[in-house]
């Protein structure tokens, strides 16, 4: 085991979902394919043009900061970072330093140091087969821009996978933004050391982490080539690294900045922001919907669901809505209620999910008739089988679960002499199978009920069957 502490504090940048950029009117769209198309003397930095702040944008943040239970500010102002790269057309990005919108809170046991608001940059494409041709499209140039930074109390990688994910998935819930890391909305940087003692060794960034794995990948790696280059006698420097997922390693860009670098300044071009006194802030907690740790607390207790079922609910706002509508016509004072409870979780999180899974826009079947079908299966008429076969219906058909198993004759036959021409005719025509059960194979009756099930079309009552086949190998 290593004598080394890895610590680890994650920046966070998330595109947020407003109708037009951070600081002027151009559309936020961030699927445009075309370059250059939305932009206007504001996002590409003409002189004399001033921004506006987005209010949409700055409520994103302060209800993301509450659902964190971070304080909100009463102050807040947006600062000058200078700096100069071809994405950059002012020579600066309006950020903020000094007073963040939002300080504190925590996630999934991971403290937060700080939320605050900017503009992204626009987006560098080079040549790579000449190298003497690089173009900027400012599309993206000015598009609001969340950061939440993390105190360093992570130690590896899993954990700060999961708390992107819990991230993402509060991001969501909360409409602000979809944070897709493959489009680029939710960009991680994990800043890593390791020490051998209390004091933290030298920091190194690490950028271009594209997915949840590859933050735990990247983390990993980088614990491991510091404490082997520290080992070796070497030192660690103050760096930018990216991340290669061809070659799973780290790899050195630049030598990393400190704050002084920037040269931040109040942007004297935009107001200061007393946010109690605005209208449309008050009360951000009560805005918040229930939020994804919420949901699992109450699915698990109110709902008594697995906890693998739980998690499909927390991650599929859709399914776990309409989930809710048909526990809702359930009697959860009776017993019975359990049964039709877990059984309308499985249905959805397996066989529902199985039958729209190549399409992101499904229709779900009518919250009634779905727990009607909840309710034949459990109460016994109709046999799991047929139920799916009736769900399959509903999905890609539609109609009613009584209504399709009268037409495709799918009720459970319970008449022991209606499924006793079943047995008989599942034995003459498998007469060898039926010979090696009687010689006392048992896998031999799973596949004569399963022919039986076939024949009937999932009506027969499996419990019968097994009882007559085993009734005529005597």
């Amino acid at each position: 085991m290593s004598d080394y502490k890895p610590t680890i504090g994650l920046e966070i940048h998330v595109e947020l979902n407003t109708k037009t950029k951070m600081f002027c009117r151009c559309l936020n769209d961030q699927n445009e394919r075309r370059p250059n198309v939305n932009i206007c003397a504001v996002c590409t930095a003409q002189p004399g043009a001033l921004p506006v702040i987005n209010k949409e944008a700055v409520r994103h943040v302060l209800r993301v900061g509450a659902a964190l239970e971070g304080t909100i500010a009463d102050f807040t102002e947006f600062d000058r970072k200078n700096y100069f790269y071809p994405d950059i057309p002012k020579g600066y990005q309006i950020s903020q330093y000094k007073y963040p919108l939002i300080s504190g809170g925590h996630l999934n046991e991971v403290d937060i140091t700080r939320i605050h608001l900017e503009e992204d940059t626009a987006k560098s494409s080079h040549d790579d087969k000449s190298g003497d041709e690089s173009v900027v499209d400012f599309n993206r140039s000015s598009l609001p821009l969340m950061e939440l930074v993390t105190e360093p109390v992570i130690h590896d990688g899993p954990t700060a996978g999961n708390f992107a994910r819990e991230l993402q998935t509060l991001l969501r819930y909360l409409g602000a933004s979809e944070a897709n890391m493959e489009k680029g909305q939710m960009r991680i940087e994990a800043n890593i050391s390791v020490s051998k003692t209390d004091k933290l060794g030298t920091k190194v960034e690490v950028k271009n982490l594209n997915s949840f794995r590859s933050v735990e990948r990247a983390i990993d790696f980088e614990i491991a080539r510091q404490e082997k280059e520290l080992e070796a006698g070497g030192e660690m420097v103050q760096e930018t690294r990216g991340w290669d997922e061809n070659k799973q390693i780290t790899f050195s860009q630049r030598k990393k900045e400190s704050s002084h670098d920037y040269r931040y300044f109040p942007d004297p071009d935009l107001p200061k922001l007393f946010l109690s006194e605005i209208p449309e802030f008050q009360n951000i907690k009560e805005t918040l919907p229930e939020l994804p740790w919420q949901r699992r607390e109450h699915f698990t207790k109110t709902f008594g669901l697995k906890t693998e079922d739980v998690e499909v609910f927390v991650q599929d706002n859709k399914l776990a809505e309409f989930f809710a509508t048909v526990a809702g016509s359930f009697d959860l004072s009776l017993e019975t209620a359990k049964n039709y409870l877990l059984a309308a979780a499985n249905y959805l999180t397996s066989d529902l999910l199985g039958l729209v899974a190549d399409t992101e826009d499904y229709t779900l079947p009518s919250a009634e008739d779905y727990a009607e079908l909840i309710k034949m299966v459990v109460d016994g008429e109709i046999t799991s089988r047929a139920a799916k076969d009736i769900l399959t219906i509903m999905i890609r058909e539609g109609g009613g679960p009584r209504k399709i198993a009268e037409e495709k004759g799918l009720f459970q036959i319970t008449d022991e002499s209606a499924v006793l021409a079943i047995v008989e005719k599942i034995i003459a025509d498998n007469q060898s199978v039926f010979e090696e059960f009687k010689g006392g194979k048992e896998k031999s009756l799973m596949f004569l009920i399963g022919q039986a099930m076939k024949e009937s079309k999932g009506s027969a009552n499996p419990e019968i069957l097994k009882k007559l086949f085993t009734e005529k190998a005597k």
